[in-house]
């Protein structure tokens, strides 16, 4: 039963991920290796992000909301947005399209954070004796993350990649950009300041990463119609 509750929380974790690349023209262009190279580039701003947290984050004994360590953590959280130019604008790909390059990137973002933060939690956690919801709820979380990556990835493709797209969604873009860039922050907030329950975090992040996904296709849609 335990090794049952564990292939089913590692599948809800993991297993988008797949079916996202299956079932897109991802896998017909064979854009495997953007998603690698973008999951290399995650795990490098990974750790530039783990030293500046160490090097600038006072320990906290408690786990109560702390205004200015939050805003610390969301300012150092931004070297995630610096990991997605560079994996977006300076790597080389094979000749893929805009469409394309961003969701590839944005996958292999996706995945790599999940196998990061998530599988080590499954392994231990989810094989054992008792049945908790936690994983499940993680495995959801994940999905939300894939989401929200793909549409960060999406944003950043029309901020860096976009050369004329309409100066009046300019704003809305970085708008946009800027809330899914410190989502993070916004969930300790509603976790640590407001006192929710993960579940209700969790719904939040499903909801917000839908809505976000939405803005997204239509600010690309936008800009890929030809101006008049």
């Amino acid at each position: 039963m335990t090794v049952f509750h564990f292939f089913n929380c590692a599948i809800l974790t993991f297993g988008p991920h797949a079916v996202y690349y299956s079932a897109t023209p991802l896998s017909e262009y064979d854009t495997l290796g953007t998603s690698v190279k973008a999951a290399l580039v995650y795990l490098g701003t990974a750790l530039v992000k783990l030293v500046c947290l160490a090097t600038f984050l006072n320990v906290s004994e408690n786990d109560s909301f702390d205004l200015y360590q939050e805003l610390l953590k969301a300012l150092i959280g931004l070297i995630d947005v610096a990991g997605l130019y560079f994996a977006l604008t300076q790597l080389t790909y094979r000749n893929i399209s805009q469409n394309h390059k961003f969701q590839a990137v944005g996958l292999g973002w996706a995945f790599a954070d999940s196998v990061l933060h998530r599988l080590a939690p499954l392994w231990i956690g989810a094989r054992g004796l008792e049945f908790t919801w936690d994983y499940i709820l993680q495995g959801l979380e994940a999905n939300a993350n894939l989401v929200l990556s793909i549409s960060l990835a999406a944003l950043g493709s029309l901020m860096w990649l976009r050369k004329n797209k309409p100066k009046a969604l300019i704003p809305i873009i970085y708008i946009c950009a800027l809330i899914v860039a410190t989502m993070p922050s916004i969930t300790s907030y509603l976790r640590r300041g407001m006192g929710w329950h993960f579940p209700k975090v969790v719904g939040f992040e499903l909801f917000t990463s839908l809505a976000m996904a939405f803005i997204s296709w239509q600010l690309f849609s936008a800009c890929q119609r030809p101006s008049v």
